[in-house]
């Protein structure tokens, strides 16, 4: 078995680090070991092992709409809300918090 003997010091949120070791816990894996295996798939995949982007759906923010978009976004709701896809807000809300942290 390899010796582990290098340190590693990072900063993070306290409410990441807890949100994450509580995942990482559930799956039976430390910080340390999850930390050893982000490493080694950073050296098989040569970079960072997954895609580094923006959402594609991200809320939209109205205070950057115009006019126009904004009309366009209301009639495309109303048109789904029309053939039933649609969702409670409760639920989209729920989602969005989780997806976007707030």
């Amino acid at each position: 078995m390899v010796q582990k003997s290098a340190n590693l010091y990072v900063r993070i949120e306290p409410e990441l680090k807890e949100q994450a070791e509580n995942i990482l816990s559930a799956l039976g894996v430390n910080a340390s070991n999850a930390i050893n295996m982000f490493y080694k798939q950073i050296i098989l995949h040569k970079g960072i092992p997954f895609d580094v982007t923006l959402p594609a759906n991200k809320p939209l923010d109205l205070s950057s709409l115009s006019v126009e978009d904004l009309s366009e976004e209301l009639e495309r709701g109303y048109a789904d809300m029309k053939v039933g896809r649609v969702k409670p807000a409760k639920e989209v809300f729920t989602n969005i918090r989780k997806d976007y942290g707030k």
